[in-house]
């Protein structure tokens, strides 16, 4: 019994005293609790550390609880493959966080990488704009600059409105609705960025009105001047908050200047964009 009992001795050192325990130890389960305390990018990191990490990492019961509670009706109704259901919860979430393009290309969806938010973008395809079928008014115009191969470009015009709907079942917490807008015509040439600003005039001599209302009566209106040419810039519309994450929300948001006493023109329309609301600042394309 002594020989069993000495053989079972973990390893010492050189005084053969037992080595206390080392992180390669933690077992697994133990690891995958750890992990579920954390944020996606340091699971990532933390994955790297030894094989109990690495192996802990791939736990569904980790990534489910990181991506959003309306996970499934992003798969099964806004992207439309359910086989996506089918994946690991840590593949989920990877494809999630990747651009996804639905409504025949003009909108796209995916999740803030770090935090799992729901993020959307709405085309200038996909919005309802006055002339838009005139092209003595309006042009889609190529670009590299947009998430989209084109963005409305506007010559010319008296009246200016551009109006967009959406429902959808957004998670439970705060989003914010923005307008991505540009003065000017940007292109390239030799390689270099050039934007063209002749046509843009009438934006200072009134400000452009922002509308955003919901379903459950929410109502948020802004006005300001469009301003800076040739940068895309990001236009705040309003907030809306959603406290019930099984329901439908419907959107109307618009952006106007109506004011007939004079032209507008050389602005690019290209998308509407909705985020979580602590996810603002980070707003770009």
């Amino acid at each position: 019994m002594g020989a069993n009992v000495s053989g079972a001795v973990v390893d010492g050192d050189e005084t053969g005293l037992p080595l206390s325990p080392r992180l390669g130890d933690i077992p697994e389960s133990c690891a995958a609790l750890v992990l579920a305390n954390l944020d996606p990018p340091e699971i990532c990191k933390l994955a790297r550390l030894n094989r109990s990490f690495h192996e802990a990492s791939f736990a569904n019961f980790i990534w489910e609880s990181k991506l959003p509670s309306n996970y499934r009706f992003i798969a099964e109704k806004v992207i439309g493959d359910t086989n996506l259901l089918n994946l690991q919860k840590k593949d989920l979430y990877a494809r999630l966080c990747r651009p996804n393009l639905f409504d025949a290309g003009t909108k796209e969806i995916w999740l803030d990488k770090n935090t799992g938010g729901v993020c959307l973008s709405i085309s200038s395809k996909a919005l309802t704009i006055t002339g838009i079928d005139d092209r003595r008014y309006w042009t889609h115009i190529s670009t590299e600059e947009s998430r989209y191969p084109t963005v409305a470009y506007l010559q010319q015009i008296w009246w200016f409105e551009v109006d967009g709907e959406l429902e959808f079942q957004f998670p439970v917490g705060t989003y914010s609705l923005f307008f991505r807008l540009q003065l000017g015509k940007s292109s390239k040439r030799l390689g270099r960025r050039l934007c063209n600003t002749k046509h843009i005039h009438g934006w200072d001599t009134k400000p452009a009105r922002f509308q955003l209302t919901t379903s459950d009566g929410q109502r948020a209106v802004s006005e300001c001047h469009l301003d800076n040419p040739g940068n895309w810039v990001v236009y705040h519309v309003g907030d809306f908050v959603v406290e019930s994450p099984n329901s439908l929300t419907k959107l109307k948001f618009s952006l106007t200047q109506i004011d007939c006493t004079h032209t507008k023109g050389g602005l690019c329309v290209d998308a509407a964009l909705i985020y979580p609301s602590n996810l603002g600042k980070e707003v770009r394309i």
